[in-house]
C-alpha cells in the first residue's frame, strides 16, 4: 500500500508542479486569452497528465527501494542459503515468464511483497521478512510469481498510461468547467479571473477523487491476473490459493463460505471503490475457478 500511495502522491505532485509552472509562464492565460481554444488545452492537459505518470514510473524503482529500505542482493555472491534460493527462485520464473531477470530485494516489515520498474527487463522484486518467516518456501515462491507475472504482463506500464489518461480528463475538464463558471457565474468577460482559478482547483481535487476509483478498478482486475499468472508459472493453483489464505490470516485449506467482501479489508462502503486490491476471499475464489494452462 506504501508504494501505492507514493505513486499517487509523486505522480499528483509532478502533475502539480507542471501545472503551477505553465501557469506562470502563462499557458493558462493564452488559452482562455481569446475564448476556451480546446485544442490548445487538450496539448496542454496531455502533457501535464503523462509527464506525471511517467516521471513516477521512471523513478518507481529507487523511490521503492527508499521507501520500504529494501536492500537489493547480490546474484554473484549471496550471504546465505535464504538469499541464494531467493534469488534462484526469482531468476527460474523470469526465465519461465520471458522477461529479464529482476533485481531481487528483502526489506523489513510484514509479510508482503511488491514488484516495480519501468521496464520488463529492468526491474525489481522485493519480498518482506514478515513474508519470509511466515510462508512456506512453496508459498513464498507462489507469492514471487505473482510478482513476476506483474512484470511479465506489462503492468506497471498499463498502469502508468491509465493514470495519464484519467490525470489528462481531470486537467481538461477542470478548466472547461473553471471556464464556464467563470463567464456564466462570475460573468467575467476579460480573460479569465479568481472564479476560474478556484473552480479549476475544485474541480481537480474532485475529479481527481474520481479518477482514482478508475485506477483502483483496473489495479484490482492486474491483481486478479497476477494471481492467475502465479499459477501458470507454478504449474498449480494451490500454492497460491495457500499464500493468499495465510495473507489473509486463514489456516491454509480453510477457506470462508461466503466471498462477499467487499474490501480487501472485509469492509463495505466507499473504501472498496478506491483498494487497489480485491478483497482476498474473492482472490481465491477466482483462482478455484480458474482454469491453469
Amino acid at each position: 500500500m506504501k508504494r501505492v500511495i507514493l505513486f499517487v502522491i509523486t505522480n499528483l505532485a509532478v502533475m502539480l508542479v507542471l501545472s503551477a509552472t505553465l501557469r506562470i509562464l502563462g499557458v493558462d492565460r493564452y488559452i482562455t486569452a481569446n475564448g476556451l481554444n480546446l485544442n490548445a488545452l487538450l496539448i496542454f492537459s496531455l502533457v501535464v497528465g503523462f509527464t506525471g505518470s511517467f516521471i513516477s514510473l521512471l523513478i518507481s524503482k529507487p523511490m521503492a527501494k527508499w521507501s520500504t529500505g529494501a536492500q537489493v542482493l547480490d546474484p554473484n555472491s549471496p550471504r546465505n542459503q535464504r538469499e541464494a534460493w531467493l534469488l534462484d527462485t526469482v531468476h527460474q520464473l523470469a526465465d519461465r515468464a520471458g522477461i529479464g531477470r529482476p533485481e531481487v530485494a528483502i526489506y523489513d516489515g510484514a509479510p508482503n511483497a511488491f514488484a516495480t520498474g519501468a521496464f520488463k527487463n529492468d526491474s525489481l522484486v522485493a519480498v518482506s521478512t514478515g513474508l519470509l518467516e511466515s510462508m512456506s518456501e512453496e508459498e513464498v515462491a507462489a507469492v514471487l510469481a505473482h510478482e513476476v507475472a506483474h512484470i511479465a504482463n506489462g503492468d506497471m506500464v498499463t498502469l502508468t498510461l491509465i493514470q495519464g489518461v484519467v490525470n489528462t480528463f481531470v486537467v481538461f475538464l477542470a478548466r472547461v468547467v473553471g471556464y464556464f463558471i467563470d463567464r456564466a457565474v462570475f460573468k467575467n468577460e476579460r480573460g479569465v479571473g479568481a472564479g476560474y482559478y478556484i473552480t479549476v482547483l475544485v474541480c481537480e481535487i474532485i475529479f481527481g477523487v474520481l479518477a482514482s476509483i478508475i485506477v483502483a478498478w483496473f489495479s484490482r482486475q492486474r491483481e486478479y491476473r497476477a494471481d492467475a499468472g502465479s499459477a501458470h508459472l507454478m504449474g498449480a493453483r494451490e500454492p497460491m490459493i495457500r499464500a493468499l489464505a495465510r495473507l489473509g490470516g486463514l489456516e491454509p485449506g480453510e477457506l470462508p463460505k461466503s466471498f462477499e467482501a467487499s474490501g480487501i479489508t472485509g469492509k463495505g462502503g466507499l473504501a472498496a471503490m478506491f483498494a487497489s486490491h480485491p478483497p482476498i476471499p474473492a482472490r481465491i475464489a477466482a483462482l478455484q475457478n480458474a482454469r491453469v494452462i
